[in-house]
């Protein structure tokens, strides 16, 4: 198989920033959560319920990776070989890096502000979840038994995540008995899931505009041409003045909406524009829509098309 620059370059990017998430992952999390005795979701929380009981740090890195590649045993035939390949690259990486990081840091960074350190720890762990994400990694753990809960059932994939997280902050009280740790580590998994939330759907998130100009010719060109974004020209009619009109309909990314604007701007300052946001765009250009297919409505529409066709044949 043949691979281009571009692509060689796509994907040891990837990689690069992958790496780098994972360090400011572990940065964030020994830095802000562990010292105060929290317990994450996730790996993460099962390594750091093994170093509460052993107190010995490197049991974080060592049980991360121990059930990483116990759980990728059983994923292996279920979830892929390339997901299993590009989880061993980020389980080992942040092995390593739990490893390492948690022993600079035997003190909390801001020292008589748990909550304050728990909540700038969530955020700090949940970009770097983000970017990983992003970028067409795992870190493992719940990724991997979300992944095979999702082949095999009709579960969410972050219901599962949710519910694994869950039970493992919730048995952190067997060993801290102290329910206000435990209470922070909801907080990490509230927080830290927006924060993924975020960055994942902020290159997805998408606009609607609608413009209307005596000038909609030479707009939709230029939107054309230099936003490099299509254009759909709708008939109307002005009702206050009776006039025929065309309406312009672009969906953009958000971060394209400022281009757009200045398009406008230059060719006429006068337009009348509308903006709105917009929750899910597919198709070219845009996100690919990933739901299942359902084979019984697709033979039920085949069948419906091929009664059509032949009711049509008849009628001829």
């Amino acid at each position: 198989m043949q691979f281009s620059g571009k692509q060689l370059w796509m994907s040891a990017k990837d990689y690069l920033i992958i790496v780098f998430a994972i360090v400011l992952y572990g940065f964030g999390f020994s830095a802000f959560i562990l010292p105060e005795k929290v317990v994450i979701g996730g790996v993460t929380g099962l390594g750091t319920l093994a170093y509460f009981l052993t107190g010995k740090v490197y049991m974080i890195g060592l049980t991360q990776y121990g059930v990483n590649l116990l759980l990728l045993a059983f994923a292996w035939r279920i979830v892929g070989k390339q997901f299993v390949i590009k989880t061993i690259f980020g389980a080992t990486v942040i092995t390593l890096v739990m490893l390492v990081v948690p022993e600079l840091f035997t003190e909390p960074l801001v020292p008589g502000q748990p909550f304050m350190s728990v909540c700038f720890g969530a955020i700090i762990v949940g970009i770097s979840l983000g970017l990983v994400f992003t970028h067409n990694g795992s870190t493992g753990g719940t990724d991997i038994v979300a992944a095979m809960t999702s082949k095999k059932t009709n579960v969410s994939v972050g219901r599962t995540m949710l519910y694994v997280d869950f039970c493992i902050i919730s048995s952190s009280y067997l060993i801290s008995h102290d329910i206000t740790t435990v209470l922070y580590g909801f907080v990490v998994l509230i927080i830290a899931s927006y924060m993924v939330d975020l960055i994942i759907n902020t290159n997805r998130q998408a606009v609607q505009f609608t413009i209307v100009s005596p000038k909609w010719e030479r707009i939709a060109t230029a939107i054309n041409h230099h936003a490099r974004r299509g254009v759909t020209v709708i008939d109307g009619m002005g009702w206050y003045t009776k006039h025929p009109i065309k309406i312009l309909l672009i969906v953009c990314r958000k971060i394209e909406s400022v281009t757009i604007f200045r398009i406008v701007k230059s060719i006429d300052p006068g337009a009348f524009i509308t903006q709105g946001n917009v929750n899910g765009v597919y198709g070219q250009g845009f996100d690919q829509l990933k739901v299942k297919k359902d084979l019984r409505l697709e033979q039920q529409l085949d069948q419906e098309a091929c009664q059509s066709a032949a009711e049509e044949m008849g009628h001829s």
